[in-house]
């Protein structure tokens, strides 16, 4: 069982997430919520920047659809929901080397429609 988030985006839209307390990145990210930022779009991504420093874990360069991510270069926290302009075909594509630690659930096409920057709060259940 992971640990449940809600995760605010803008002003109407609220998805259900969950962090995979197996990995050290979601338990640091954890020990931080509530987290919240301006957050931006890169492609089929939304990424903010935090204060959270964390090393790699398991990097990867390819997601998958609804994957959250940590980019340490950035202390960026990484919703992807599509591809990128890093991505070759179908694929989902981080800029780099990312430690995926939950995923998000819901309608991710809701996702498409929001317009930078936005305001993303992450917190417990």
């Amino acid at each position: 069982m992971g640990i449940p988030v809600l995760i605010y985006l803008g002003e109407n839209l609220r998805m259900k997430g969950e962090l995979n307390e197996e990995t050290i990145t979601a338990q640091e990210i954890a020990k931080a919520l509530p987290v919240q930022g301006l957050g931006e779009t890169w492609g089929e991504e939304i990424y903010f920047m935090t204060d959270i420093d964390i090393e790699f874990e398991n990097p990867q360069e390819v997601v998958e659809e609804g994957d959250l991510a940590y980019w340490p270069p950035l202390k960026a926290f990484c919703i992807f929901y599509g591809p990128t302009p890093a991505s070759k075909g179908n694929e989902i594509r981080a800029a780099g080397p990312v430690n995926v630690f939950g995923k998000i659930y819901g309608n991710l096409s809701e996702l498409k429609k929001i317009k930078e920057p936005v305001k993303v709060r992450v917190e417990r259940q």
